[in-house]
């Protein structure tokens, strides 16, 4: 505090000491102290009120946890614990038996091991077992991934050589086949998750090539994206595969992240063949990839809510997409009603969201949002000044107007949200 006081004052005093300016008042003064500590608090790590509809948003930090999952951080994160630690034997234990259980239930597999993301699972697996010999990809599976990161890039930094397979849009086990050399080392599959290829196209099943990998010695590789562990037409979307689906195709090891569809903290997961996931677990990188304790602490929380069926939309994740829209409907005019009494120009309008997050890029779930007009200026200008507001409400401007879609506000904050939009608009 002291130090943005005097960086606000210093230039005044010197001002008066050279006589070259009038003194602001007190009220001026008072502002530009309170305009530089907003500034420096949009520094750190703020909560903000994602009102766009996106419901994994990568810019908002995707998945918000379980209420049990922040439980067990504050838990394990306030004071010591068994993360590395055997209390039955008193001898030195394994971090990744921490989960390893609830992995194998909830998947199938016979064994994991947990990394600090999605990128870093896969680049371990290439790592340990690819470096320096070739790794087979379908041509249309060759993805970019967040922040420009390209499959052909991570498969370079392993020290892997990539063999591209098939064409654009048709790719043939046969093309799978012919790649194969004393010097293939995996047969890779790669979830096409912000995109779709229509139309005239072929691919090969899953199950295809963990067969041709058995047959011929070479172990198989999925990388996931967003594993998904339940199938997500209970709730109306396309089904999803899921990690037991690929786990039951014969798949050798599977890499999925944490913190998309799971729900849970950032992480990278891999399930597989237990013999697979020992090469994995030996290889040095993996205590540059680790995660800590309160990540697995969060990760172990979420996956026991996923082997209590009823529990599954504890899950925010899970307790957005099931919300209806005539209760969005209800929150929306409650909010309304208050915003209107604060003058407040608002309608109510359906609008529409995703799932986010590289998940379901062609599914639109239809959703309820209030519609704000700004009584002066542009909508930019109001979406601005939710940007600013305390709490930060995060919209989207359609024409004259900020949406802030309803079915990504927790309905918990409600009142927060409807103190922000009073002070903005």
């Amino acid at each position: 505090m002291k130090r943005h006081i005097d960086a606000v004052l210093e230039p005044v005093r010197a001002a008066v000491r050279d006589e070259r300016a009038d003194v602001p008042s007190e009220e001026a003064l008072h502002d530009a102290i309170l305009v530089r500590l907003a500034r420096e608090e949009t520094h750190g790590l703020l909560p903000v009120l994602n009102g766009t509809g996106i419901v994994l948003h990568t810019n908002l930090g995707r998945a918000p946890l379980a209420p049990e999952a922040l439980a067990a951080m504050i838990a394990v994160g306030g004071g010591y614990s068994n993360l590395e630690y055997d209390t039955q034997t008193g001898e030195r234990g394994s971090r990744y038996a921490r989960v390893s259980a609830l992995l194998r239930e909830a998947t199938g597999a016979e064994d994991s091991i947990v990394v600090n993301n999605c990128a870093a699972a896969v680049l371990l697996a290439l790592d340990t077992l690819a470096r320096g010999r070739e790794v087979v990809v379908s041509r249309n599976q060759l993805v970019e991934i967040g922040g420009g990161f390209r499959l052909p890039d991570v498969l370079r930094r392993s020290g892997a050589t990539l063999v591209e397979v098939g064409a654009t849009n048709k790719v043939y086990l046969d093309d799978f086949a012919h790649a194969l050399s004393p010097h293939t080392a995996l047969l890779m599959r790669s979830h096409t998750s912000n995109y779709r290829i229509e139309g005239f196209t072929a691919d090969v099943a899953p199950a295809e090539l963990a067969a041709l990998g058995k047959r011929t010695g070479v172990t198989t590789l999925e990388d996931l994206g967003s594993g998904v562990l339940v199938d997500l037409e209970r709730w109306g979307l396309p089904h999803e595969r899921t990690v037991r689906e690929v786990v039951a195709d014969g798949i050798d090891l599977v890499a999925f992240s944490g913190d998309k569809l799971l729900g849970g903290p950032q992480a990278g997961i891999i399930v597989g063949r237990a013999a697979s996931i020992a090469r994995l677990r030996a290889n040095p990188l993996l205590r540059a990839l680790r995660v800590g304790k309160t990540t697995l602490a969060a990760l172990a929380a979420t996956l026991r809510l996923y082997l209590e069926p009823a529990e599954v939309e504890r899950i925010p994740f899970y307790a957005m997409i099931a919300a209806t829209n005539d209760t969005l409907r209800e929150r929306a005019e409650t909010i309304a009603s208050a915003l209107r009494n604060a003058s407040v120009d608002v309608a109510i309008v359906g609008s529409t969201g995703y799932a986010g997050g590289g998940a379901l890029p062609m599914h639109a779930i239809a959703s309820i949002a209030l519609a704000i007009r700004p009584p002066a200026g542009d909508a930019n200008s109001l979406a601005a000044r939710m940007r600013n507001a305390r709490p930060p409400v995060i919209g989207h401007v359609a024409g004259d107007r900020v949406l802030i879609d309803l079915r990504t506000i927790p309905p918990e904050r409600d009142g927060d949200l409807t103190a922000s939009l009073r002070a903005a608009g």
